[in-house]
């Protein structure tokens, strides 16, 4: 038996991506067979594509990206979990076989869950270790993003203040999902804040750091600006991306508690797009684009 899959055939642009047909793929022991209906993508995994980075993601053409996937086991219950690491590990594809995966509650669909499988875990794992609490001003800069609004509202569901800076068009999303204050991120002053959330970097990262208080916290854990920001004051506690590097029993105790803050209404991932799985390349052209708002998913 054969499934359709999303391959990349060499590194380079989003037309690397081709459909084909590929063997089912064979749970091994402690495995998940899915029938995938949602696969999550991020970022991250353009870069991948065009082959940056290959000392850190040892994967090569021709596979099949995507880390996350939605759908039913081969008992017919809703799961999602994760198909392996970041990279290629045949997500972008029908079937797929998940090496850690959790039941998703009544009330939940399949597209909410695939959202929240990295997103959410990040976000949770993020707020582990900032201790973000109703005390605190909360800047989340690149706050459109599907991490992004997800924060906006971990942040608010503790009582915190948030303020969101995302681009232009792409804030009038966030105040829907309950951010206190929208900034521009093109106008020239932003409010102070004891925490900030960085999921940019670059210039925009940069232009962050001396607003903290004193005494505050700056998880300094987005890249796609051009490079993780560096925090260079003494009076900041600084943590990055290392604190959602997670072992899959984090991973999976951080999914299963935002699928129940997803069933009780707490949590509602932005997925401003989504794709046919066949259309994978328009999806990655959209997301290098910096033309999507939150979540994109590529739907089997």
């Amino acid at each position: 038996m054969t499934t359709q899959a999303v391959r990349v055939s060499r590194f380079g642009g989003p037309d690397v991506l081709e459909t084909v047909e590929i063997p089912d793929p064979v749970a091994g022991e402690g495995e998940i067979l899915v029938d995938v209906e949602v696969s999550d993508t991020l970022l991250l995994e353009t870069v991948v594509r065009w082959g940056l980075g290959q000392d850190y993601w040892p994967v090569r053409p021709p596979y099949v990206p995507g880390g996350g996937v939605a759908g039913r086991d081969q008992d017919g219950r809703r799961v999602a979990g994760y198909t392996g690491g970041y990279g290629g590990y045949g997500g972008y594809a029908g079937k797929a076989v998940a090496v850690a995966a959790v039941e998703v509650p009544g009330g939940v669909s399949l597209r909410t869950a695939a959202a929240l499988l990295h997103d959410a875990t990040t976000a949770l794992a993020l707020f582990e270790a900032t201790r973000i609490g109703p005390s605190d001003t909360v800047l989340v800069v690149g706050a459109s993003g599907g991490l992004g609004a997800l924060e906006v509202q971990l942040a608010k569901a503790r009582g915190a203040t948030v303020i969101a800076v995302a681009r232009g068009v792409k804030l009038g999303r966030l105040g829907e999902l309950g951010a206190d204050v929208l900034v521009d991120s093109g106008r020239p002053e932003w409010p102070r804040a004891d925490v900030v959330l960085d999921n940019v970097g670059g210039a925009l990262g940069a232009a962050a750091v001396p607003l903290v208080n004193p005494g505050g916290r700056f998880s300094a854990h987005g890249a796609a600006g051009g490079g993780f920001t560096t925090v260079d004051r003494p009076d900041v506690t600084v943590t990055g991306i290392e604190v959602a590097q997670l072992p899959d029993p984090d991973r999976l105790r951080h999914l299963a508690h935002a699928l129940e803050l997803a069933a009780e209404g707490v949590l509602r991932p932005l997925v401003g797009q989504t794709f046919p799985l066949a259309e994978a390349a328009a999806a990655h052209a959209a997301m290098e684009a910096r033309t999507v708002v939150g979540k994109t998913l590529l739907i089997s």
